[in-house]
């Protein structure tokens, strides 16, 4: 979970549903996709003991007695593939098996391989070849990079380099900065985030708000698709939303991902970050102006620029590492149309034990970060499970892992989906709900996005609660957790934070509990559940949530990106299949 700040803005739209097409059976399917890994062990299972004395309605004690549980020290902070983790697994199993979920196959976990990189910088280089000579870039310094490609040694020798713009193809928005070119073999290099932010023109992609064109992730993934080398995304603080002093942290040391079929041979060689004051001197190099091209990849009419007179020559040597967790699924089967699914979701993992945290607190419990998530879930299915009348469509249940490793439960639940992911209606995922009084107004992230807002505003409304976006679009947090694993697939996914306009104290009251949070209690061992929070606020917040997907489940409604996003066409293709 990323902190999120808040601005008063609204926005109402009209929602345009497509109405519903009964789908065929697909049991076999389902069972195929499904990869499933041991249940617990039976110490572990007795150590995570349901909690019997629930009520079927959604209430703040129910919630504290989850997130009280899963925030404990026994837990260990819910670390992957670590005894604490298995432990929050069961946990969240036997809480399905005691509310009458079913697993989809024989069980309710769903294996996650992984694979973590380490990178030896000592006998790595990241080389660039010019008419004066060959350098070694200073390693955090100039240049981060590392591979998603599991082998022990890679290399490439004299690539061309290319400036490729922002790297974007977007057919929507009438953009193609790889129009014209071949890269195949070569280093491309491009900007972060996307035109819309670099101009301010709010008719320019998304305007200020980053699109998922803007994110490192879909460059690296598009540099992969035309054919790279290697793909090199320039730093800049303000585009970028965080100085190079994250990128060193986050990039340099072991980095995990999912292991996939093909070794992750699709990728490119090398992945990695400029320094900004690097990339100047590489472009004064080849004889080259950084900021004039800058501004001329603004335009769609910019066409890639050689580099020339320079190459780049790499090596990387990483050490690999297997592991695996799971995601916990269940489903409540719908009376009507079993084969449409209602998803939610939340990470269950956290950041374990750290033993060279200062002080004597090495345990990094994740109350907020994410046992309220899981909470709310598993309150939203009890409630859905206690319902006189069963839903029509089937609910699903996702506690999904690896989040804080780069959202790669959520990751693997795309690429080997539980169902077919056209049949999942919609989602909405719960990340992080701050134990605050009861407020006036709703935080979607990713404001504009699809017409699942209409349905939250709905139920919003029916608690006197308003909608506005995140404070800080350019910063792209859309994209930076778990829903947009499936948002990217095509799955219509919402984003909500319960508000900080506080019915009691307004928005400077609101602020200070978020700033609280932040500043002393995200990403740290005092992440703790206490006994003295007030939850009216997110017990408010999960039953809006609920409500909202209660709007799908006793409708025959399909509620759609809205026009222009970036996932429309996705999702469009994605319902007309057969």
């Amino acid at each position: 979970m990323q902190h999120r700040a808040l601005t008063i803005m609204r926005r109402r739209s009209m929602m345009r549903f497509n109405r519903l097409g009964i789908l065929a059976p697909c049991f076999a399917l389902i069972v195929a996709c499904s990869a499933e890994v041991a249940a617990p062990d039976a110490e572990a299972a007795a150590d995570a003991a349901p909690a019997n004395k629930t009520s079927p309605d959604i209430t703040g004690d129910d919630l504290a007695l989850h997130i009280s549980t899963l925030a404990s020290d026994a837990y260990e902070g819910r670390a992957p593939a670590t005894p604490g983790g298995e432990k929050a697994r069961a946990y969240i199993a036997d809480q399905y098996t005691r509310l009458g979920l079913k697993p989809i196959g024989d069980s309710f976990f769903q294996r996650v391989p992984m694979v973590e990189a380490t990178l030896n910088p000592d006998t790595s280089y990241f080389r660039i070849n010019s008419p004066a000579g060959a350098r070694d870039l200073d390693y955090k310094k100039d240049v981060v990079y590392w591979t998603k490609r599991v082998e022990e040694s890679l290399a490439f020798e004299n690539t061309e380099m290319v400036f490729v713009g922002f790297g974007v193809i977007a057919p929507e928005y009438g953009w193609n900065d790889y129009e014209g070119v071949d890269v195949n073999g070569k280093t491309v290099v491009m900007l972060v985030n996307d035109p819309g932010f670099a101009t301010q023109d709010p008719d320019l992609f998304n305007g200020n708000a980053m699109t998922y064109y803007g994110r490192w992730t879909y460059k690296y993934e598009e540099a992969a698709r035309q054919g790279a080398a290697a793909a090199i995304v320039i730093h800049d603080t303000a585009p970028a939303a965080y100085g190079w002093g994250v990128v060193e942290s986050s990039w340099s040391g072991a980095q995990l991902d999912l292991e996939r079929p093909d070794g992750g041979a699709e990728r490119v060689i090398a992945e990695g970050w400029f320094s900004i004051e690097a990339a100047h001197e590489l472009f004064d190099a080849a004889g080259l102006d950084l900021d004039a091209l800058g501004k001329a990849a603004t335009s769609a009419d910019f066409k890639a620029v050689a580099m020339p007179g320079l190459t780049a020559s790499a090596a990387l040597n990483t050490a690999i590492r297997r592991s695996e967790d799971a995601n916990v699924i269940g489903v409540i089967e719908g009376s009507q149309y079993p084969d449409d699914y209602v998803l939610y979701m939340g990470h269950w993992d956290h950041l374990g034990v750290n033993p060279a945290t200062d002080g004597d607190d090495k345990i990094y419990n994740g109350a907020v970060d994410n046992a309220t998530g899981v909470a709310a879930l598993l309150e939203i299915a009890e409630k859905f499970a206690n319902a006189d009348e069963p839903p029509l469509r089937s609910i699903l249940f996702a506690a999904v892992t690896a989040e804080e490793s780069g959202l790669l439960g959520s990751a693997y639940m795309a690429e080997a989906p539980p169902v077919p992911l056209k049949n999942i209606v919609g989602g909405i995922n719960i990340d992080a709900l701050l134990p605050t009084p009861p407020a006036k107004d709703i935080v979607v992230v990713g404001y504009g996005a699809s017409e699942l807002e209409d349905l939250l505003s709905a139920a919003a409304e029916n608690h006197d609660r308003y909608l506005r976006p995140d404070a800080e679009p350019e910063k792209g947090y859309f994209y930076r957790s778990d829903h947009i694993s499936l948002a990217k697939k095509g799955v219509p996914m919402l984003y909500a934070d319960g508000g900080f306009d506080l019915r009691e104290g307004g928005e400077e009251a609101g602020k200070k509990y978020g700033e609280d949070y932040v500043q002393n209690d995200y990403h740290a061992p005092s992440d703790e559940y206490d006994a003295s929070w007030n939850m009216e606020g997110m017990t408010e917040m999960t039953e809006i949530l609920y409500e909202t997907g209660a709007a799908m489940a006793y409708s025959d409604v399909w509620p759609n990106w809205y026009e222009g996003n970036e996932f429309r066409a996705l999702r469009d293709a994605q319902r007309a299949e057969p």
